[in-house]
């Protein structure tokens, strides 16, 4: 276990991470414990099957920009 205090090895890490380029965002999401989060979930996913169902250009759009990805690594 290490010996350094919590706090001094995140802000190590966070100081890395800045070192780096990065920068802390923070982001607000959705409660997943909330009561009627999954019935709610179930019915944006209906809604957006519905409406990809309408659109005969998606799957070609979509395949589209898979073809794009081919031998991205990073």
């Amino acid at each position: 276990m290490a010996t350094t205090p919590v706090n001094a090895r995140v802000r190590k890490h966070r100081d890395q991470l800045r070192h780096a380029g990065l920068r802390p965002v923070q982001i607000w999401v959705p409660d997943t414990r909330r009561p009627g989060f999954a019935e709610e979930c179930r019915r944006q996913s209906r809604l957006v099957a519905a409406a990809d169902a309408g659109d005969p250009d998606l799957m070609r759009f979509l395949d589209e920009a898979l073809d794009d990805l081919d031998g991205w690594t990073e």
